[in-house]
């Protein structure tokens, strides 16, 4: 194989070699430094390297950044809280920002999701869930309840909580395994169509249900999308059946929507899909329009009850960055630029161009399948690419777009603003990468 050579293109800078000495970046060694590509600006779906070339964004800076990049309302909610305060405490303190926010969360979920704790992070506001929902059940006398379920090949984040109920195997996780709490595992679903339903798809999960819940605090999984676990799709009935249950044997639901909230798969919240409402529910990424980090996890009056049964209901959480202000201004902004854009349409027109690109890869000898759902593009891949990282994200690059592979998959998940022309170079780059990774063989540069 000829590898590709990407140090001919790529400008050096004494900040990709000071980065490449001395900081570690997600998932990488030091010992190996990754590739890096230094983006000096962004505005809309484009980042500007620092050797001029602009470059298409696929990821959505991980998912989060809906509206694009630099987008003058989210600049101005900023500068206008900027003015004012970055950062004030809550605790014994409060602020318009967070409480608008609040109100802004409140209104546009459930009815009965009606308490909201602002976290730091995604990982953050699925520990502050698992704690819910274990204090919950300790503060009612049920304190052998502190196990929790979930499904194989789930991703809820990289602090020790999340890291325990994402898959123990298959998962990036398994290292910690002995020093991590043992929850139990049900199989990932089978169904991604309700008319395809068979109920053997949930006897696995039944059975574990049934045999702990007296042990179990909660069932914490990602309606609909199973994202950094494998991006695998499945259908609304599953979930009915896991709510159904729950009740059943009185166990509480959490929904980690960090990936699926805020419209990705076509509704604003993925659960709106199912008919069906989680007794907690874990937001992030998108919350700010990928602006800073910000999450939050929104309980129910049975959760909130729960917990207050001992007499007290403290909460035992409090991050010193909890509801910071410039965070909540901006996502405000962000949220409300959402229900005043034409999303819905947006994501439909994402969608139906991913079906109709990507199904053209359907036969591709590479390719075990192709998935799309929402705002969501998915091509997997019957072989790992590990091989192919020392000289792929070069190659990327060079096709003019931003897109980060990962285990067998080559996904996208663009900004909703994203055209139809870009979204194309989106598409055609991802069968240049097949090819490139099929023959083995690219230019020497």
């Amino acid at each position: 194989m000829s590898h590709y050579c990407y140090d001919r293109r790529m400008k050096k800078s004494a900040n990709l070699e000071f980065d490449a000495a001395h900081i570690w970046h997600p998932y990488t060694s030091v010992a190996h430094p990754p590739l890096l590509h230094e983006v000096v600006s962004a505005s809309g779906v484009r980042l500007t390297l620092n050797d001029g070339r602009e470059i298409i964004d696929g990821m959505s800076s991980w998912w989060s950044t809906i509206h694009g990049y630099n987008h003058p309302r989210l600049n101005q909610a900023a500068k206008n809280q900027l003015d004012k305060m970055s950062h004030v405490m809550f605790g014994g303190l409060t602020h318009e920002p967070a409480v608008s926010l609040a109100r802004k969360l409140i209104d546009i979920t459930d009815d009965s999701l009606q308490y909201v704790f602002l976290a730091d992070s995604g990982s953050v506001s699925v520990e502050v869930a698992i704690k819910m929902a274990i204090q919950h059940w300790f503060a009612q006398g049920e304190t052998k309840k502190q196990r929790l379920l979930t499904l194989r090949n789930g991703y809820h984040g990289d602090t020790f909580g999340a890291m325990s109920v994402c898959d123990p195997v298959n998962g990036m996780h398994s290292m910690f395994e002995q020093v991590l709490p043992k929850h139990l595992f049900a199989p990932a679903p089978q169904c991604e169509r309700d008319e395809d339903w068979q109920d053997e798809y949930i006897a696995e999960f039944r059975a574990l249900i049934s045999a702990h819940h007296h042990e179990l605090a909660a069932v914490i999984l990602e309606p609909l999308v199973q994202g950094a676990g494998g991006m695998r799709l499945y259908c609304p009935e599953y979930l009915r059946q896991v709510r159904a249950l729950c009740d059943e044997f009185n166990v509480l639901l959490i929904f980690d929507e960090i990936a699926t909230g805020f419209g990705r798969t076509g509704t604003l919240f993925a659960y709106e899909q199912t008919g069906i409402v989680p007794d907690i529910l874990c937001l992030g990424k998108a919350l700010t329009g990928g602006y800073m980090s910000l999450a939050a996890t929104l309980c129910s009056q049975k959760v909130a009850d729960g917990i207050a049964a001992d007499g007290s209901g403290v909460l035992m959480h409090g991050p010193t960055f909890m509801g910071n202000p410039l965070a909540c201004s901006v996502a405000v902004e962000s949220i409300n630029l959402l229900l005043e854009s034409d999303w819905q349409n947006q994501v439909k027109t994402i969608e139906r161009q991913l079906q109709q690109d990507l199904s053209a890869y359907d036969s591709h000898p590479l390719v075990k399948e192709v998935r799309v759902k929402g705002a969501i593009g998915v091509v997997d891949l019957n072989q790992p690419l590990d091989d192919c990282m020392d000289w792929l994200p070069g190659f990327i690059v060079d096709q003019g777009v931003w897109i980060r592979p990962f285990r067998t998959m080559i996904y996208i998940m663009p900004p909703y603003i994203i055209s139809s022309d870009d979204l194309t170079t989106l598409t055609t780059a991802i069968g240049r990468i097949l090819e490139a990774i099929h023959t083995q063989q690219v230019t020497e540069y």
